[in-house]
């Protein structure tokens, strides 16, 4: 018999594995709907049921944009978040357990996919935070590998711990049974701290403007014939960004019309 004091949650998916990373952030795993098709770097609605409604005694889904940072390849989906205490979805979400339901919209959506980009050698991937989640997604993605001679992806961070998850997981894909064939050595990684000493200190905007990014990967600077980019990051990281880019002569692109780089505004509020 149905306990009436739980209702089921629409559109639910069970919650795998969590992995608590800072007193700030978190990952976690859930099942994959079987009819659930994206492209690596597209982002689905996830959520919770809010506090009933003091009148109605109704409940609402809380609902929020979140990227996939699973590749499409994967039978398991999985999300990397901040933690907002006083957040309405984040506040609940970050004391989720395996065997938990969440809310999961199957209507994945995005620019940050590679339909959007023109050909090119080399792919730039600038994330702030967990900005990186939809690029967790694109190193894992054979596609990546296969269009591009060089992949870079650059991660700011606060602190040296914020940069740990992304870090792990590119240690881990030159052994992944999948696809550490054709990473190979394709793929380079390029962490920065903005607040807590770590060897690489600073925005990744000022490192762009100097050269100082260049000048330490031994690569010569974007230009629209060879680069392209995409852009996951704070409201000032992604206005910084374009005008840098546009600089360097890239165009911005959408899955309707394919350029030199994207940015995904879908998270930025």
């Amino acid at each position: 018999m149905n306990n009436v004091s739980t209702p089921t949650l629409p559109d639910a998916q069970t919650v795998t594995s969590v992995k608590h990373w800072t007193d700030r952030l978190f990952s976690f795993r859930v099942t994959r709907p079987a009819s659930l098709r994206f492209r690596s770097g597209e982002f689905v609605m996830i959520g919770l049921m809010g506090d009933p409604d003091p009148k109605t005694g109704k409940q609402k889904p809380l609902l929020r944009a979140y990227s996939i940072a699973s590749p499409a390849w994967d039978d398991e989906l999985e999300f990397y978040s901040i933690k907002v205490q006083d957040g309405p979805l984040t506040s609940k979400l970050q004391h989720i357990q395996p065997g938990d339901q969440i809310i999961l919209r199957p209507k994945p959506v995005g620019t940050l996919v590679h339909d959007a980009l023109l050909p090119g050698k080399r792919l730039w991937f600038f994330a702030t935070g967990t900005g990186i989640a939809p690029f967790a997604s694109l190193i894992r993605e054979p596609q990546t590998y296969e269009d591009y001679d060089e992949v870079i992806l650059t991660h700011t961070c606060r602190d040296v711990a914020e940069l740990e998850y992304g870090r792990q997981l590119v240690d881990s894909l030159k052994d992944d049974p999948l696809i550490g064939e054709l990473v190979g050595d394709k793929l380079r990684y390029y962490p920065t701290t903005t607040r807590e000493q770590s060897p690489r200190m600073g925005r990744i905007t000022a490192k762009l403007r100097s050269g100082e990014l260049f000048a330490d990967l031994g690569v010569p600077p974007i230009s629209p014939e060879t680069d392209r980019a995409m852009v996951c990051g704070s409201m000032g990281l992604n206005t910084d960004l374009k005008e840098i880019l546009e600089g360097f002569g890239l165009r911005e692109g959408a899955n309707s019309d394919p350029a030199e780089y994207v940015v995904e505004k879908a998270f930025v509020g």
